[in-house]
């Protein structure tokens, strides 16, 4: 027993007596352990090279992808977008920008200038002013036939329904609850003597036939039946048929119990023992095997992954041995001492003579631009003369033209002190 007391987390987390060994580990068996390091062996010599040829196409896929598919994927989508909105886009939209929309606007005004316009004034200068016309007069003329119509037939009407045709209506109206009484008296009396003699005829008779002839006859038949039918096949039923019955179904669940016992014994248990005894434990054993070369084939490709990384490491750092590094030792120790020798000796003499050159030639070329315009203002000097000078309007012509003088202070006498003010509503 355990007398150490626990912290209660621990207590907690400490499962019960009876369940502390209820799901123990699953051994592994001794087929499993036998395989393991023969299979992951084999399968890891089998697996190496693939891995490696694997990965050397995927570098050359990713390659080929990233240089060559995908850029020649996107000049080909960026040709066929050109060709598609050549031969689709641009025509409809040259067509319906350059083409329906210009004859559309055209059409627009020209459906606006020629029915439009001329049916807003015919309907403005003469349909209003005719259908106002139309309307008055229809106002007049209806007013006088309402009042011909009240004068001339409503009012002879009313009166003749008040003074004729109602006391009329009244004398016939008395005359017809009169002869009707009468007829419904005449019409009842009628009636239950026809009713009476209907049940007389048809249905009296037939009462008679079924309570005197036709139930007690059925009651004799009936118990005829019982007698000649029902109680022999009762009999029939429970002293023959009940034990011919029994005794057939005794002798049915024999025959399926010995066929039932020849079927088991001979079909049965051999399968259940072929299952049991062989298919089972191979079974278990190929599972053993199939389960143990996957993980032998996992744990492969996954140690052939590392191989096949140090070995491309291994290769990238040989080809920068042999390629690389002696490029750049090359160019560090050779090349570049000798360029920046050319550079300083060669091209930055050459550059600062080709500067010097270029410079004394823009400058030749200024001077011989400014004689040549020089040599063109003289000629024409001499052809045409000297240009016209601008006078200003005041000044008369040979007299010197007056330079105007700009005022930026006020011509003050005297200057501001703090006493004194410079507006008009404080001076003194």
């Amino acid at each position: 027993m355990d007398l150490e007391k626990r912290p209660p987390h621990e207590a907690a987390q400490q499962p019960p007596p009876g369940q502390a060994d209820r799901h123990p580990p699953q051994a592994e068996g001794c087929l499993a352990v036998a395989i393991r390091l023969p299979v992951r062996i084999v399968v890891l010599v089998l697996v190496v090279p693939v891995r490696l040829v694997w990965d050397a196409l995927t570098v050359c896929g990713r390659f080929l992808y990233y240089r060559g598919v995908r850029p020649v994927g996107r000049a080909i989508g960026a040709v066929l977008t050109w060709l598609f909105n050549a031969v689709f886009v641009w025509p409809w939209v040259g067509l319906w920008r350059y083409v329906v929309v210009p004859v559309g606007a055209g059409l627009a005004w020209l459906g606006r200038v020629l029915v439009v316009t001329p049916v807003v004034w015919f309907y403005r200068a003469v349909l209003t002013p005719l259908g106002h016309g139309i309307a008055w007069l229809a106002l007049g003329v209806g007013a006088g036939c309402a009042w011909l119509w009240r004068y001339l037939v409503a009012i002879p009407a009313a009166w003749f329904y008040a003074r004729v045709l109602t006391p009329v209506g009244h004398g016939i109206a008395w005359l017809a609850r009169v002869i009707g009484s009468g007829a419904a008296a005449a019409g009842r009396g009628i009636g239950a003597v026809l009713t009476w003699l209907f049940k007389a005829v048809f249905v009296w008779p037939w009462v008679g036939l079924w309570r005197y002839v036709v139930v007690p006859v059925g009651a004799g038949l009936a118990w005829l039946g019982r007698v000649l039918i029902v109680i022999p096949a009762v009999w029939l039923y429970r002293a023959v048929l009940t034990p011919l019955g029994h005794g057939i179904a005794w002798l049915a669940r024999g025959i399926w119990t010995v066929v039932s016992a020849l079927f088991r014994w001979i079909f049965v248990a051999p399968v259940v023992a072929l299952w049991r005894w062989v298919l089972a434990p191979v079974g278990r054993a190929v599972a053993v095997v199939a389960r143990e070369i996957g993980d032998a084939l996992g744990h492969a490709w996954r140690v052939a992954g590392h191989i096949s990384l140090v070995i491309g490491r291994f290769l990238a750092k040989l080809l920068r041995w042999i390629f690389v590094e002696p490029v750049r030792w090359v160019y560090r120790t050779v090349l570049t001492p000798v360029g920046h020798v050319v550079r300083d000796a060669v091209w930055r003499p050459a550059a600062k003579a080709v500067k010097e050159v270029r410079r004394a030639t823009r400058q030749a070329l200024t001077s011989a631009r400014e004689s040549v315009r020089q040599a063109r203002a003289d000629v024409r000097r001499m052809l045409f003369g000297a240009p016209r000078q601008p006078v200003p309007v005041a000044a008369a012509p040979g007299e010197p033209v007056p330079v105007p003088v700009a005022r930026r202070e006020p011509d003050a006498p005297g200057t501001r002190t703090l006493g004194s003010s410079t507006t008009a509503l404080t001076k003194d």
